[in-house]
C-alpha cells in the first residue's frame, strides 16, 4: 500500500494531542473539521491525489468551503469552527515551512451573534441545592455524592471535565481551595466552599466505604472505582428536575451561573476570568453581557417611563 500523499494532518493531530496537550475529544473534533476540508477539496479540485502544499489550495478554495457547508446546511457557529480548525492547521503548517502562505488569513470568518451561556437564576440554584441537600439526609452513598458534585460545580465554578479528575489529596481544607486540571492540562487552584467542604465531610465516610485501594479519586461510583463524566452528568440532569428553571440545561450551566452570580454582585471581570481558568478575557465578557442583558430587562419591566 503506497503512503498517504498527505501526511501532514495526522502530524498535526498528533502536535495538538502531545504537544499542546489537548483533549482526545478536542482533537477528534479537530480531526472530523479537517477532514470534512480534506472530502471538500478532493471534490473541489477534481482529484484525490491534492497536496496541501499545492497552489490550489489557496484563499478561494477555502472561501469555497464555507459555501460548501453553507449549502450542507450547516450554521454560521458551525462553520465558524471549522474555519478556525482550518486556521490552526495552515498555521501548524506555515510555521513548519510546508506551504509558502497560509490561504486561511484574508478569509473572513461567518459573521455570528454571540449566543448567551444556559444558566439558572439565584432562585433556582437553591432549589436544586436545597433538594440535594434533603436527599443528602439519608446519607446513601449516591445522594451524599450528588451534592458534592452540586456543591463544587456551582460553588468553585469548575468544569466537569475538572471536578472528574480531582483527588482526595488535591484538597487544601485549611485554605479552602483545590487544585485542578483545566484545558492544556494547566494546573491551577480554585476555591471551595464551606457548604462544598461540608458535602464532602457527609460523603467521605459512604465513600470509604466502597473506595478500591489505590483509588485517589474524589468521586467514585459503587464499585469503588472513579465515577465516570457521563455519571456526573446524569447527576446533574437529575438534580435540575427539581426547579423548573433549571430543566434542560447541562451540567456546565452550573459554571455558567457561578460566573454570572459573581459578576452580578459585583465581582470584577478579570478575578472572574482568573477563577474560570479562561485564557483570553474576551472568553469571559460574555457573562457581562449577560447581566447587561438581565439589568435591561428588570429596567424595562420595572420604570414606568421605559416602555
Amino acid at each position: 500500500m503506497s503512503a498517504s500523499p498527505r501526511p501532514e494532518l495526522g502530524r498535526f493531530l498528533r502536535h495538538l494531542q502531545d504537544e499542546r496537550g489537548l483533549s482526545a475529544h478536542t482533537v477528534s473534533a479537530y480531526r472530523r473539521d479537517l477532514n470534512q476540508l480534506e472530502t471538500f477539496l478532493s471534490e473541489y479540485l477534481a482529484r484525490t491525489t491534492w497536496r496541501w502544499t499545492d497552489p490550489d489550495v489557496d484563499r478561494l478554495a477555502v472561501r469555497a468551503f464555507l459555501g460548501w457547508c453553507e449549502r450542507k446546511g450547516l450554521t454560521r457557529r458551525t462553520a465558524a469552527r471549522k474555519l478556525s480548525a482550518a486556521r490552526a492547521f495552515f498555521r501548524f503548517l506555515s510555521l513548519d515551512e510546508r506551504i509558502p502562505a497560509d490561504p486561511t488569513r484574508a478569509v473572513r470568518s461567518p459573521k455570528i451573534e454571540k449566543r448567551l451561556p444556559g444558566h439558572l437564576s439565584r432562585a433556582d440554584a437553591r432549589a436544586v441545592l436545597e433538594a440535594a441537600e434533603e436527599r443528602a439526609a439519608g446519607n446513601t452513598l449516591a445522594a451524599t455524592r450528588a451534592l458534592v458534585v452540586l456543591e463544587m460545580l456551582y460553588g468553585s465554578g469548575i468544569r466537569l471535565s475538572e471536578l472528574h479528575g480531582i483527588d482526595v489529596a488535591s484538597l487544601d481544607r485549611a485554605r479552602r481551595q483545590a487544585r485542578v486540571l483545566g484545558k492544556g492540562n494547566k494546573e491551577r487552584l480554585v476555591p471551595v466552599t464551606t457548604s462544598s467542604l461540608r458535602a464532602i465531610d457527609r460523603y467521605l465516610p459512604r465513600r470509604a466505604e466502597v473506595v478500591r485501594s489505590g483509588e485517589g479519586g474524589l468521586l467514585v461510583n459503587a464499585s469503588g472505582g472513579r465515577l465516570s463524566r457521563r455519571s456526573i452528568q446524569h447527576v446533574v440532569r437529575d438534580a435540575f428536575e427539581a426547579a423548573a428553571g433549571a430543566r434542560g440545561l447541562s451540567a456546565h450551566s452550573l459554571r455558567h451561573s457561578f460566573a454570572t452570580h459573581l459578576l452580578e454582585a459585583g465581582a470584577d471581570l478579570l478575578a472572574v476570568k482568573e477563577l474560570l481558568g479562561h485564557v483570553s478575557l474576551s472568553t469571559t465578557q460574555i457573562y457581562a453581557h449577560t447581566t447587561k442583558e438581565r439589568l435591561l430587562r428588570v429596567y424595562r419591566d420595572a420604570h414606568p417611563r421605559s416602555d
